[in-house]
């Protein structure tokens, strides 16, 4: 009698997604040793590297450039008088060339930030590298959510009150590299102060500061806060430090949030 054929039991594997290292689960970090040359050699070659993206986001700056004075200058309430006072024969390309030069940093800022973390991360633990890495979307999301919000609300309040207290007595005609000045130092400061929760959750993740004890310096948090709002607001009036403020008491709170949810501090942290 002839034997069946029987199709083979032949059992399809699925591929594994990649995930990062649990933090609770147990290893040993090895770390790799270098010499202070070796060191050097490779800052070097990541510092040549980040030159070059800056270069070549320099060439997209350049194009840019002159839009983003246009809008600064009907954001500065500038056009009314003809445009940006100077006071340096060479005020406009030295103008033009720093504002494409930004464009260029802010392009190249991931290339940045990888370069950056790529020359700190061998002597960093498993669980700080891990906790690192899951945190840098969000680094570059309120950064350019605080540079968005100095840009399209802040700076633009600021201007209107300034340009029009005292229309009476003072002609409104600013200069140019103040006001570029003026719009760079308030879009960095409050793209860096709004990495406030991402600072709060590293300190919870790492066992350093516990989301209760945050919760307790509320009110200490509060009065640093209108500090750094009474630092980075352009104008003196209370109105404005006020539209400044109240973003960085609402990302305090986030914080909080984040770090009871996300964080998980173990036993061992700060009560």
């Amino acid at each position: 009698m002839a034997r069946a054929l029987r199709r083979p039991n032949v059992r399809l594997k699925l591929p594994k997604i990649p995930r990062l290292p649990r933090t609770d689960e147990p290893y040993e970090d090895v770390f790799d040793e270098m010499t202070l040359q070796e060191h050097l050699e490779e800052l070097r070659t990541r510092i040549v590297r980040i030159c070059v993206s800056i270069g070549i986001a320099f060439i997209a700056g350049l194009f840019l450039s002159k839009p983003m004075l246009e809008e600064i200058v009907s954001r500065a309430n500038a056009d009314i008088n003809g445009g940006l006072d100077i006071k340096s024969p060479t005020d406009p390309i030295t103008i033009y060339m720093k504002i494409a030069l930004y464009i260029a940093i802010g392009f190249a800022m991931p290339i940045i930030i990888w370069h950056l973390i790529g020359f700190l991360a061998p002597g960093l633990t498993r669980k700080e590298k891990r906790v690192l890495f899951s945190s840098l979307p969000f680094v570059t999301a309120l950064f350019l959510g605080g540079v968005s919000y100095a840009y399209f609300f802040a700076v633009p309040r600021a201007f209107d009150f300034l340009s029009s207290f005292q229309s009476d007595i003072f002609s409104w005609e600013p200069d140019g590299g103040e006001v570029i000045n003026f719009y760079l130092t308030v879009m960095i400061g409050l793209g860096i102060a709004f990495q406030i929760p991402i600072v709060m959750f590293l300190l919870a993740k790492l066992n350093i500061v516990s989301p209760k004890r945050m919760a307790q310096y509320r009110k200490y948090a509060a009065m640093v806060i209108l500090v750094i709002a009474a630092i980075i607001t352009p104008t003196p009036d209370p109105f404005n430090m006020f539209f400044v403020a109240l973003p960085l008491l609402l990302l305090y709170e986030v914080g909080i949030v984040i770090g009871r949810v996300f964080a998980r501090p173990s036993k061992t942290a700060t009560a």
